[in-house]
């Protein structure tokens, strides 16, 4: 049985139940190694401004191992909030065949990364890293060579779309060493519980106060200003929709500012955060998502609203975009930034009621293909390519 240590830096909604479904559905002897508690313990999420524990289990079905972390700012906003001294030690005891890294860009995982005996067990790097904001000049010649040389050390890469296949390649990753693993959620948790969430949807809509007639754009996340949420309260304005309701669903620092804005507006609604449990609802009541930021790796909130038939609107610095949405089919890409451009695809989308839904059932179909299903075939595709 080969045995596998994965690390990353916290138990996170969307890779907990992959590692339990790994466990599961192959013969692999599988570790976590969690350099963070954040998630399972009440913590601080300074961007949606509120201490989180998600409500689902993320330490059930699979073996793990917390690395104490000695960070003075403990997190994942600076190299320097996962530094785990026992990281090498703990890991080496658990004596693995391969190490899969979920990112790299801290402390721990820099000293890990080039102290590790390659040659023992070789590494596996899983990312969602692109290339939709350009950056040029000399400071981005010496990062290109910095990330080119740390993925030297790793035999394998597991890319999630076509933006970060393209990321790889410009940082020096032979071909033969990406496997397509493509990004994904727990879809059989949301699509099992998509009759009950449409139900509960019409309460919570009425609870909501939003009409009962009108048609609703969703955008659930946090609101900061990476995510834009003040340019889709703009472009909504600008579209002038009748019988369409504008929902933010969250928090965050652009909260009260979005609120100022939206006060002489009688159809912008807000909800607050909404925990994992109750997110299959929160997409139900959406007859379109948007997603409009300006930075984003990939959206896994857009694998959630496919799982409950949203069309979807995405910017063009969303990694996801050229995967998940296909142009007139289930959604539109619009520029990033651009409010002008936002407003014609909301426009546009719904412009033709039938052709909306059409593009929900659409989504409901693409992302059956992004299942932990697919994603755990990739790593052991990977694992087989670095034990020949």
């Amino acid at each position: 049985m080969l045995k596998l240590a994965v690390i990353t830096s916290h138990p996170i909604q969307y890779y907990a139940p992959w590692f339990g479904y790994i466990n599961q559905n192959t013969n692999l002897d599988l570790k976590v190694f969690y350099l963070w508690n954040f998630g399972v313990a009440e913590t601080l999420d300074r961007e949606f401004q509120q201490a989180i524990k998600w409500d689902i289990p993320l330490l059930e079905g699979y073996n793990y191992e917390f690395v104490p972390n000695v960070s003075k700012n403990p997190g994942t906003k600076s190299i320097g909030g996962l530094k785990n001294p026992t990281l090498l030690s703990q890991v080496s005891k658990y004596n693995p065949d391969a190490v899969m890294l979920i990112g790299y860009n801290y402390a721990s995982l820099y000293r890990f990364i080039f102290q590790w005996n390659i040659k023992k067990a070789p590494l596996i790097f899983r990312g969602d890293s692109h290339l939709l904001q350009c950056r040029q000049g000399w400071k981005e010649f010496l990062r290109r060579k910095f990330i080119s040389l740390v993925y030297s050390r790793f035999a394998a890469f597991l890319y999630v779309g076509k933006a970060n296949y393209k990321y790889f390649t410009y940082h020096g990753v032979k071909p033969e060493q990406l496997v397509f693993a493509p990004h994904a959620i727990d879809n059989q948790r949301f699509l099992q519980a998509s009759d009950t969430a449409k139900i509960d949807a019409i309460s919570w809509k009425q609870e909501l106060g939003i009409p009962d007639s009108h048609k609703v754009i969703l955008f659930a996340g946090k609101f900061y200003h990476i995510k834009r949420p003040l340019d889709l309260l703009q472009a909504y304005k600008q579209a002038n929709l009748k019988d369409v309701s504008l929902l933010f669903v969250g928090g965050g620092e652009l909260e009260t500012e979005l609120k100022k804005q939206a006060a002489e507006h009688p159809n912008i609604f807000f909800a607050p955060f909404q925990n994992q449990q109750s997110m299959p609802r929160t997409y139900a009541i959406a007859d379109l998502f948007i997603l409009p930021s300006y930075s984003e790796t990939w959206g896994l909130a857009v694998n959630e609203a496919m799982c409950l038939s949203c069309p979807i609107i995405v910017s063009s610095h969303v990694g996801c975009g050229q995967d998940l949405v296909q142009n007139n089919q289930n959604g539109l890409v619009f520029e990033a930034g651009n409010i002008s451009d936002l407003t014609k695809s909301i426009k546009l989308a719904f412009s033709e009621p039938e052709r909306l839904k059409q593009w929900g059932h659409k989504s409901r179909e693409i992302i059956q293909n992004y299942s932990y299903k697919s994603t755990t075939e990739a790593l052991q595709k990977a694992l087989s390519l670095i034990s020949n």
